[in-house]
């Protein structure tokens, strides 16, 4: 398992196909994440706002802070170091 993933932080919904595909690649590479759903709790949907200034899903928070929006495989994999 890579470590790099610690304390990452996936925004999303389940209707979101860019969601499912972030989800299933950090699942395919055994990538650890805390998942918030925006449908399920409306300040999750209010910090994914405040954060990119609209809503824009998946937003993924890594541990050092940088935060990524609707990343690509590749962008994900380049992050993670893998």
């Amino acid at each position: 398992m890579v470590d790099n993933s610690e304390k990452l932080i996936v925004y999303g919904a389940k209707w979101c196909p860019d969601a499912r595909r972030s989800r299933n690649f950090l699942d395919s590479n055994n990538i650890e994440y805390v998942w918030f759903d925006v449908d399920e709790d409306p300040s999750n949907k209010e910090f994914v706002i405040r954060t990119n200034g609209r809503f824009v899903i998946p937003t993924l928070i890594f541990s050092d802070g940088t935060v990524l929006t609707e990343p690509t495989d590749k962008e994900l994999a380049d992050k993670l170091g893998l």
